[in-house]
């Protein structure tokens, strides 16, 4: 987002002051999520365009490449409308949630052998290759997303709406959401409340596994609804000239069905750790998420730093932190370079297991898939914007390397398993190229 102000520079103090409140109240709609959508760089009564290509990898797993459309028409009342779409097409490999098999693949029987359902519509099974791998499951899906939002503002409020589809081989999501957002003290101060819901639903590749059992047994292959519900609280304050304070909660519902139809849990024999068998996985049938989004922006002379820290919390027991930097470094007219780093740390839910015993009762809710676990992840990466000689609109680069990793060596495990990495760390690039331009 360009925050460096258009046209002639003013050299009042008054005139720098309101320039640098409004790029606060510009960046606080990206950084705080409690405002309206960031407001075009088009003049009133233009058209903008946004375009973008992600390019996601992660080390031996799944591959994604994201191309997306935006565009913005501009009203000269403030008026707003925007239409978006999307394509995400996904490849690779994604862990099963079994254990390592522990022995070598010439000495199994057709007991041991872990296979698995393809997830996300297909692409084959998977097993794992040696005896101390992390089993995975190919997949390929494409994915199909189109959003559109409304704002007008009248007079201290800003009414907004906006509803988006998306639909891929086994899901399928329909939402909504309205924000209200009212300026008070001299527009230093904005507060905005909102509200959105979601009907999903999710119908697996080959059917719906029965829960707690082997992954062959088919239960229907009718569709599976999910219903998310969801409202927000936020203010943000305007506490210098130059620098501005927010505050953003959230609380969602969850209701239906919540469960990763391809995701297993491994039984491990009670002396030798050695995978036995397996069962699908099974979780609650409701979830209530809430977080605490705390953000900082500070504009110097020319740079911009953005701090936030967001804590997390929900009725399944997980805990996390996120601790996000970024600064925003003007080098010449049209041009900054924007590094950032993000660390994020997240305790397990309460039914989350590496694995189970062989003979012990089976739990009510069980899963080991990795992104319930006690996760860890660590982002470094910048942003290099630009916008090139006599050609309109606006470049920008994008490149993360992320570092995800968690407790791989549990004491829950026995035998043979405790020698193995349960949660070997993951290497992750993404790059983004965008470019903007009023049409």
């Amino acid at each position: 987002m360009q925050l460096k102000p258009r046209g002639p520079r003013r050299s009042s103090s008054t005139a720098r002051g309101s320039s640098l409140r409004a790029k606060l109240s510009a960046a606080a709609c990206i950084l705080l999520a409690s405002g309206t959508p960031a407001v075009a760089k088009a003049d009133p009564g233009t058209t903008q365009l946004d375009a973008s290509l992600l390019i996601y990898g992660e080390q031996a797993r799944a591959k994604v490449a994201e191309p997306t459309v935006r565009v913005t028409r501009l009203f000269a009342d403030g008026q707003s409308l925007s239409g978006q779409i999307g394509i995400d097409v996904i490849t690779g490999a994604s862990p099963s949630g079994a254990l390592p098999s522990g022995i070598p693949p010439p000495t199994l029987n057709g007991d041991n052998i872990q296979t698995v359902t393809a997830a996300s519509g297909g692409g084959g099974g998977g097993e794992a290759p040696d005896p101390g791998a992390i089993p995975v499951a190919s997949f390929h899906d494409t994915r199909l997303a189109l959003d559109a939002d409304w704002q007008k503002p009248f007079g201290f409020f800003t009414p907004m709406v906006s509803g988006h589809f998306s639909r891929e081989r086994d899901y399928q999501s329909f939402g909504a959401n309205a924000k209200l957002s009212l300026e008070l003290m001299r527009k230093l101060t904005t507060v905005t409340v909102g509200a959105g819901l979601n009907r999903d639903d999710v119908f697996p590749n080959g059917g719906t596994h029965l829960a707690l059992s082997d992954s062959n047994i088919i239960v229907g292959t009718a569709w599976n609804p999910k219903r998310v519900d969801g409202d927000m609280v936020g203010i943000s304050r305007i506490i210098t000239r130059r620098w501005m304070l927010g505050v953003n909660g959230s609380r969602s519902i969850e209701r239906g069905y919540l469960t990763e139809p391809y995701k297993v849990v491994s039984l491990m024999d009670p002396s030798s750790g050695l995978t036995v068998g397996q069962v699908t996985e099974n979780r609650p049938s409701r979830r209530e998420r809430n977080d605490i989004l705390t953000s900082s922006v500070y504009h110097f002379v020319r740079d911009v730093l953005y701090l936030s820290h967001r804590y997390y919390w929900d009725d399944w027991g997980i805990k996390s932190n996120t601790f996000d930097l970024k600064y925003r470094r003007e080098l010449q007219d049209s041009v900054y370079v924007q590094p950032h780093i993000r660390y994020y740390s997240q305790l397990p839910a309460d039914f989350f297991h590496f694995g189970l015993i062989q003979g012990a009762p089976l739990p009510s809710f069980v899963s080991s898939d990795e992104r319930l676990g006690p996760l860890r992840t660590v982002t470094v990466g910048a942003t290099l914007g630009f916008s090139l000689p006599d050609t309109p609109g606006e470049w920008s680069i994008r490149a993360e390397y992320i570092r995800q990793f968690g407790k791989g060596h549990p004491a829950e495990v026995v035998g043979v398993q405790r020698d193995f990495d349960l949660f070997p760390p993951v290497n992750i690039g993404s790059l983004v190229v965008a470019y903007s331009v009023a049409i």
